[in-house]
């Protein structure tokens, strides 16, 4: 197999700020038709490394070569650069003034000198691909998150970029909105364009990538497929990032305590780690049942430490329940379970529909924990 062709060249590339080195020896090949997701932490420099790429920031030290021209150099034609090396930013920036198909216009006719016929035509012919040819005469006021987002993806691609960057495009749309925006992510890459996307979105990074980039410790720690990053990483850093994204953790220290909250989290949680739906809905009942139905009631005060971790490679959820209390055992019922006594009709109910949904479910005590009682159940 042939390799394919080094478009950028990036060569100990370092960002400093008064007081702060987010970007301290950053290394980096990305090839044509590469679709890179870079993540991380918050504070690693993942936006600056895209906005540096595009010459939105200056580099401390270091230098970017875009085939083999360094683009960091004081006589660098900027918007020359730009014209082949396209942004787009999670706010969308459409000229809120012009309709949609003026918006995609605009920086061909200005910057290329396009004719505004042929440049009408080459935004009717993005529009009709990301299928958002019936928007073009609407103004940005008028469209919907998933839509703008669209709408500035297109624009971008107007001007017939090699490269595109994207700053957290996703990020600023309603969970609802991130597939129609993600198909078209897709059907750019498709097409051949190269692309770099910072992202928080995981399900996001691991579907539409070929390479993920963790960045850590002031540059790109590792770089490996999705597979890779996301299910077996090399690096110690890197593990301890993606147990934590596979992970939900709630504590409930009232019988107050905000029930639609944790219910949300559970369907972000659900979202973010591309947890089959049918797996959530089955956490979300135990949690109602098991929580609210069973140990509430029983705990005063209660103290509940909740958490889920979801494992793809499995296509399980295991759910681990440390509660306080006098050794409590739901796992068995009725009053010749011993240690459960006087469960009334409403929690027997409740835990055999636990048990529907849970397997491999298990109780155990520990003496002087605050938190002594633990179950552990899988579900999947």
């Amino acid at each position: 197999m042939t390799e394919r062709e080094i478009l950028l060249h990036i060569e100990h590339l370092k960002k400093e700020y008064s007081g702060v080195t987010p970007l301290r020896d950053v290394n980096l090949d990305v090839r044509k038709g590469d679709v890179i997701s870079v993540i991380g932490p918050s504070g690693t420099g993942k936006s600056t490394l895209l906005r540096m790429i595009n010459r939105m920031e200056e580099v401390t030290s270091g230098k970017i070569f875009y085939r083999n021209e360094e683009i960091t150099s004081p006589h660098c034609e900027i918007h020359h650069l730009r014209q082949k090396i396209g942004m787009i930013f999670q706010s969308f920036n459409l000229f809120s003034h012009l309709t949609v198909v003026e918006n995609i216009m605009a920086a061909p006719v200005d910057l290329l000198g396009m004719s505004k016929q042929a440049a009408y035509d080459r935004a009717k012919k993005l529009l009709d691909r990301v299928s958002l040819e019936s928007k073009a005469f609407s103004y940005p006021d008028e469209l919907s998150g998933g839509q703008k987002q669209r709408i500035a993806i297109v624009r971008a691609l107007a001007m017939e970029p090699e490269i595109l960057l994207l700053d957290e495009p996703t990020s600023a749309l309603d969970p609802a909105m991130v597939g129609e925006v993600e198909a078209v992510i897709r059907r750019v890459a498709e097409a051949g364009v190269t692309m770099m996307l910072v992202t928080h979105d995981m399900s996001l990074a691991r579907r539409v990538s070929n390479r993920v980039l963790y960045m850590d410790e002031g540059g790109v720690y590792e770089d490996a497929p999705p597979e890779v990053i996301f299910e077996n990483p090399a690096r110690e850093k890197t593990r301890r990032f993606v147990r934590q994204l596979k992970s939900l953790e709630l504590f409930i220290d009232s019988r107050n305590f905000d029930f639609i909250g944790c219910n949300t989290s559970m369907e972000e949680f659900g979202m973010k780690n591309d947890v089959p739906k049918s797996i959530i809905l089955s956490v979300m009942l135990v949690f109602e049942e098991l929580c609210t139905q069973i140990l509430l009631p029983r705990l005063s005060p209660p103290a509940i430490r909740w958490v889920v971790e979801y494992s793809k490679e499995k296509e399980t959820a295991t759910i681990t329940v440390d509660y306080n209390g006098k050794p409590l055992d739901i796992t068995k019922f009725g009053s010749e379970a011993g240690n459960v006594s006087g469960l009334t009709r409403e929690e027997e109910l409740s835990v055999r529909l636990i048990r529907g949904r849970a397997r491999d479910m298990q109780w155990s005590f520990t003496e002087g924990e605050e938190q002594g009682n633990h179950i552990c159940m899988t579900m999947g």
